[in-house]
């Protein structure tokens, strides 16, 4: 099985450049999109045979998420339940019969650190609700999370020490998540390979020069790593500040 995550920073942008050739390239199993900055109506996407899950924020233009899977699910969950968080379509689930997949994506702290606070709530509520679906069946996360985990994760690790997505309580609440019961399908594979980013800035040659930070994950149940069989960066798509991310599994 094959699955493909990105965070398109904008999905009607990133169909004029490009989205489309990419996501018939890739036949996925499954798709899952982040920060698809629309609402109900602004784009159709005639994807057949693939089912289209949505979960739209409120606010216009800002965040949003997708889901575009073969296999139709045995059902559908937008949200975990967080009242405050529902407005802002971070979050879907849907259950298969052999594991629980949750696209997500996750607040940003923002420059100043304004809302780490609550990004910190948001993550103790994700990491419980995943605990509670990883009792029943496996788990597969992906998503934006929005956190370089380790100093292997970006580019400039010192400089960037206590900034928005490498703050320690951001980085913390990564390894509790991983401490509860999951690994990082790609860390876990690739240990020790540096300069793998899918996410640069768009000041001038940064993602030329390949200055970049890790935000974009695979997060699966520890029980079911010995299925991983590949996961994949793919840093030569274009179309959004992020690159999509990869996971073959074998389910």
């Amino acid at each position: 099985m094959k699955l493909i995550s990105w965070n398109v920073n904008g999905i009607r942008a990133c169909v004029r450049k490009g989205f489309l050739d990419y996501f018939k390239e890739m036949d996925a199993d499954i798709f899952c999109i982040q920060e698809t900055k629309c609402q109900e109506g602004q784009i159709h996407l005639d994807l057949e045979p693939y089912f289209q899950y949505w979960n739209y924020a409120i606010k216009k233009g800002y965040s949003g998420t997708a889901i575009f899977t073969k296999k139709k699910p045995l059902s559908v969950t937008y949200g975990v339940g967080m009242e405050e968080q529902e407005p802002e379509g971070r979050i879907i689930t849907l259950q298969f019969e052999e594991f629980y997949l949750v696209n997500v994506y996750t607040p940003n702290s923002q420059r100043d650190l304004a809302r780490l606070d609550y990004r910190i709530v948001w993550e103790d509520k994700l990491r419980s609700y995943l605990k509670d679906l990883d009792a029943i069946k496996p788990v597969i996360l992906c998503g934006d999370l929005n956190v370089a985990h380790h100093d292997i994760d970006l580019k400039n690790p010192k400089s960037n020490k206590g900034n928005s997505g490498f703050t320690k309580e951001e980085r913390g609440k990564m390894t509790t998540l991983l401490e509860s019961g999951f690994i990082d399908a790609f860390r876990y594979l690739y240990p020790d390979k540096e300069g793998a980013y899918t996410w640069w800035s768009y000041m001038s040659r940064v993602r030329e020069r390949n200055i970049g930070w890790r935000i974009d994950y695979f997060i699966v149940s520890e029980r079911i790593k010995d299925s991983l069989k590949d996961a994949q960066i793919h840093s030569d798509v274009m179309g959004s500040d992020h690159c999509p991310v990869a996971l073959e599994i074998a389910f």
